[in-house]
């Protein structure tokens, strides 16, 4: 218990990183955000809503259609290589009482060292796993499906509802966004990701808001990341 909670604490410093516009400097803020579900509540299951629609578009939010068995279990211990091929995996429909973690760890040894990466996931997520990984954890969370490692389709995104982690050029398309009326105590954050490996260097940008936040997700970006955000509506 008191080394998830060491694990847990670690990831939330490896997320919630503010960086200057010359990229010289990383601030940590909001330590009640790694642990807060986000504005949705325990129903944040991450929505992309399309023109005319009420409710998700099912290639963003996995509603719809029956899901296939998944390719990684939600809760587990795999060996990269031997248990789980090394690639990119989405899961989905996360709610923040499940308390879904992940973790990609470079020995089994189970120290904190050995971390490489890891996540607290509320909404959907993706993650890279590397073939020089050894060792992938994922606990209370929905089932992995592998996806392809190149964006493809055309998605007639307009919002995102929710926490999660959004594709982009699948999930949600490139644009101005915007996010009105954030509370200082709603510990809303975003990230523009250029990858699904979690790094320090995976982020291209991030934020912490109140009150109103505007982001352009460039079609260069591989990911954009938003948690405990009200509603961010495409307006360009």
């Amino acid at each position: 218990m008191y080394q998830h909670a060491q694990q847990k604490q670690r990831n939330w410093f490896a997320r919630h990183k503010v960086l200057t516009a010359a990229g010289a400097l990383v601030v940590i803020v909001g330590a009640g955000a790694a642990f807060s579900g986000g504005g949705d509540g325990d129903d944040a299951s991450g929505k992309v809503v399309t023109a005319g629609e009420g409710s998700a578009a099912g290639k963003g939010s996995g509603s719809g259609k029956e899901r296939k068995k998944a390719d990684i279990p939600g809760s587990g211990t795999f060996q990269v290589g031997a248990d789980v091929k090394a690639g990119t995996y989405r899961s989905v429909g996360n709610k923040s009482s499940g308390n879904c973690y992940w973790e990609r760890a470079k020995d089994s040894k189970g120290d904190p060292d050995s971390i490489i990466a890891n996540d607290n996931v509320t909404g959907s997520s993706y993650v890279t796993i590397k073939a020089s990984d050894k060792v992938f954890k994922s606990q209370g969370c929905k089932g992995w499906e592998r996806v392809p490692a190149k964006a493809s389709g055309a998605p007639k995104a307009t919002s995102v509802s929710g926490d999660g982690m959004y594709r982009v050029g699948v999930d949600i398309s490139p644009g101005t966004y915007r996010s009105a009326g954030n509370k200082a105590d709603g510990n809303c954050y975003w990230e523009r990701a250029k990858d699904a490996l979690h790094g320090v260097d995976s982020i291209a940008a991030n934020e912490n808001v109140t009150g109103n936040g505007i982001v352009t997700i460039t079609a260069q970006d591989a990911y954009f990341k938003t948690s405990g955000c009200a509603d961010w509506k495409k307006t360009g």
